[in-house]
């Protein structure tokens, strides 16, 4: 292994070990210290977008996106939704007649909805449905992660999307299918076992079905954040985490799943 590509995998690995225990404890704890850290990744993704997405006035973007996260994950209650989502509509407006003599306007304006959305969607799977789901999304992106860089480093082969991420290929897309099925399955029994449910294998099929379908959705959002990077012509969104650049870097399939996450169970919940 080339030392370069050895050293990141150690800064990943060191990363993963310090920053893994202490989410997973967090949204196990209960949703005030869910809520702590929610806020403070809000924060970090306000300040990451308004300074990797050049503007003339930073911290007043950055504010626009953590007052619209903070809207979506502080009003957990599903018939207040609409002024949460309210506040989001009033906060693109303002963004978007703000940077009309910005450069990239339209990113400008992305980021309230981006971060907004994304993390309610987060909080409000959290609340709504049940952190056991929260914590499946986070820990099966993480294997999204693992597997799409392990299988795809070790095997290689045609790339994936080569004019966007170069570094991705087929076999790491399917290498994190097979990771994101095998997590959840795992999840899946671990938890009916904590809890002493039945095991019916109509549920066993679904789980099946939904990691193998959050692995192509944190992929996408993994390639659109990696679209955003290029376009900006800037390789990290920061440089925060050592091994794995800024908040966005590590969290973009998170990101980007959350809600379709959300509306999956909410649909799942309707029909059961």
């Amino acid at each position: 292994m080339e030392k370069s590509k050895k050293d990141s995998l150690i800064k990943r690995v060191v990363s993963a070990l310090i920053l893994a225990p202490l989410v997973l404890w967090t949204l196990y704890n209960g949703w005030s210290t869910a809520l702590i850290l929610i806020l403070v990744v809000s924060a970090l993704l306000a300040w990451e977008w308004s300074e990797m997405v050049s503007n003339n006035k930073p911290t007043v973007y950055a504010l626009a996106y953590l007052i619209a996260a903070v809207s979506t994950t502080a009003f957990i209650y599903p018939h207040y939704v609409f002024f949460p989502l309210s506040i989001i509509a009033a906060t693109t407006l303002f963004v978007w007649l703000k940077a009309k003599n910005e450069k990239y306007r339209g990113l400008l304006t992305l980021g309230v909805p981006y971060i907004g959305l994304s993390m309610g969607a987060l909080s409000w799977l959290y609340t709504w449905i049940n952190p056991f789901a929260a914590l499946w999304l986070v820990i099966s992106v993480w294997s999204v992660d693992i597997g799409g860089y392990v299988v795809g480093t070790t095997l290689k082969g045609p790339k994936l999307a080569p004019s966007i991420s170069p570094n991705k290929t087929w076999a790491g897309l399917f290498g994190a299918i097979i990771f994101s099925i095998l997590t959840s399955v795992a999840f899946l029994y671990l938890i009916l076992i904590l809890l002493d449910l039945p095991k019916e294998n109509n549920w066993l099929m679904i789980t099946i079905i939904s990691g193998g379908v959050l692995a192509i959705i944190a992929q996408i959002g993994d390639l659109l954040e990696s679209k955003v990077k290029r376009y900006l012509k800037i390789k990290d969104s920061s440089n925060l985490i050592p091994g794995h650049g800024g908040i966005f870097d590590r969290v973009d399939g998170l990101l980007f799943a959350a809600p379709f996450v959300l509306i999956w169970f909410v649909i799942l919940i309707m029909i059961w």
